[in-house]
């Protein structure tokens, strides 16, 4: 639940940059040393762990940095790539690993199943980060300038709001981004006295209290085929050639659009809501747990076979559901309300579609049954709104 607040928070600015063929090789440098110095890092923390059971710390690590960029063998720096970086930029990467394998013991403290921090290859280390603004990156005449590079042309669509704090450039398919964090003080809106309760779906993304619907745009869907075509190229490409490349680029860039268009509607929708209503009732879903697969079924007269657990059924299903975001919305609405000064309240959604929100009589339904038909008071409307409702009536306690 969130109340109006004058506490400051960070707000991402993204720009994207256009460097030159030769800036572009720069930067693919810095971020694969950077990797270099991830994956040594990590292995430097196993090592010591595993034969002298010590723990390596983010500052012990920080200081290893300056011995290794002096440190000569033959008249040679041994690692002259390192001069090349800016200290922040390795500085940042001891900080990662730091947060990986605390993390890492901090999951396997609360006793869930927890994963050891992994090497990262080529393409699973995609950004580098300066952990000061104007320490190394700034703009100069509408450019982006950084340290060991150079001025390097961006976009820039809007000023920067707040105080700039931080930067990391980040590689999505071949392109580039700069996302400047700043400290933002929150815009309070006007006070609004509309309250709206929200039942999220997959006929339509929303019903709200109101009887008006969102509807789905269903992005992942309407782009199957385009997936599937690409899909079956990059198939038959040779691995590693010159054509598998550029499959997996077309492939990657129908992925970044589906993102995109999902990412969007996720922020306008949450934008127009939180401008609109004082008081938001949302579901507390567990998503993970509602797309989950079914467990298989054994067949008990035939050992080491199974019997059929409606798993194709499901995975259409949680298709379906991890395309509408459910998670990704409430997250952004959530934020929008805090920066606003808007309250969201998240209930519990169990029986708000079996429970009667005219006379409060509770019957069960099935999934195919999408009309809320009270036999007790003869309430008549969608079964989403009904639960929406319900969804309000609870938040208002």
């Amino acid at each position: 639940m969130w109340y109006n607040s004058i506490v400051s928070a960070n707000y991402v600015n993204k720009y994207r940059l256009f460097p030159t063929k030769a800036q572009m090789r720069q930067l693919d440098e810095t971020l694969e040393t950077c990797r270099l110095v991830y994956n040594s890092f990590v292995h430097w923390r196993t090592f010591e762990y595993e034969t002298a059971k010590k723990s390596v710390g983010r500052y012990e690590q920080e200081a290893a940095l300056t011995h290794w960029k002096h440190k000569v063998s033959d008249g040679k720096k041994e690692h002259p790539e390192l001069s090349e970086v800016h200290a922040h930029l390795l500085q940042n990467v001891a900080h990662r690993v730091d947060l990986a394998f605390r993390a890492f013991f901090r999951r396997a403290k609360a006793g869930e199943t927890p994963g050891y921090p992994r090497l990262k290859g080529k393409e699973q280390y995609d950004s580098f980060c300066f952990k000061q603004w104007e320490n190394g990156v700034q703009f100069k005449n509408g450019n982006l300038w950084l340290s060991k590079i150079g001025k390097i042309k961006c976009k820039v669509h809007r000023p920067l709001l707040g105080e700039a704090k931080t930067c990391c450039l980040r590689r999505v398919n071949g392109k580039w981004f700069a996302c400047i964090t700043c400290e933002v003080e929150p815009v309070l809106l006007p006070v609004s006295k509309e309250r709206i309760g929200i039942d999220v779906g997959l006929k339509t993304f929303a019903a709200l209290s109101d009887g008006t619907f969102i509807e789905n745009p269903r992005f992942f869907r309407t782009q199957e085929k385009a997936l599937a075509k690409a899909s079956r190229k990059q198939a038959k490409t040779k691995k590693r050639s010159r054509e598998c490349r550029k499959a997996n680029k077309v492939l990657a860039r129908i992925h970044e659009r589906i993102r995109n268009r999902r990412h969007n509607f996720a922020h306008q929708t949450a934008r127009r809501l939180v401008n609109q209503y004082g008081m938001i009732a949302v579901e507390k879903l567990a998503v993970k747990n509602i797309s989950k697969a079914p467990a298989p079924k054994p067949d008990a007269e035939n050992e080491g076979q199974y019997l059929p657990n409606g798993a194709s059924a499901k995975a259409g299903l949680n298709k379906s559901i991890l395309d509408a975001a459910w998670s990704q919305f409430r997250s952004i609405l959530t934020n929008k309300a805090e920066s606003a000064g808007r309250e969201v309240v998240a209930v519990n959604p169990a029986y708000t579609s079996q429970k009667c929100s005219g006379c409060g009589y509770q019957a069960s339904k099935s999934l195919k049954e999408r009309w809320h038909l009270c036999p007790m008071c003869g309430t008549s409307l969608d079964r989403d709104t009904n639960a929406a409702i319900n969804i309000l009536a609870i938040a208002m306690g």
